[in-house]
């Protein structure tokens, strides 16, 4: 059976992951360095790994099968959970993938290079609205149907 898999600490949709996986009856597990409460409901699983670089990262990525659904903004973990077979969705909605994980790793690629080379040079965050929480919701039912 699919799980979902969150890479939790900067998660801007844990609320909308839970619902949907309670309606869906689907076994959730929020990936973090710690500061996140517990859950009440026995769907969702908090998992806190070790501080340290990429350890959520890591644990998702060993613990994922194919056809589980990964959420994650981190396009190094997207890529690798999408050679395994997971699904990858991102927190505004996009659904990553091998079609367009290539352009997201080259972007980011990019405008790393650009910010070591220009240390004033700032990356500008797009807010998070409320466009994109409906966009989001709509490409988990999607991912969770298929």
């Amino acid at each position: 059976m699919k799980k979902i898999y969150v890479d939790a600490d900067a998660c801007p949709v844990k609320d909308e992951i839970m619902k949907v996986a309670t309606r869906h009856k689907i076994e959730v597990f929020m990936v973090c360095n710690g500061g996140i409460r517990p859950f009440r409901n026995n769907l969702i699983n908090l998992i806190i790994v070790p501080q340290g670089s990429d350890e959520a990262d890591k644990w998702i990525f060993e613990n994922i099968n194919p056809k589980d659904i990964v959420v994650t903004s981190d396009i190094s973990l997207a890529s690798k959970c999408i050679d395994k077979g997971a699904s990858v969705l991102k927190h505004d909605g996009l659904i990553l993938n091998l079609k367009n994980i290539g352009n997201l790793l080259a972007t980011r690629d990019l405008m790393s290079d650009l910010r070591s080379s220009d240390p004033f040079l700032q990356g500008k965050n797009k807010n998070f609205t409320k466009a994109d929480k409906g966009k989001f919701l709509n490409s988990l039912e999607i991912l969770i149907i298929n």
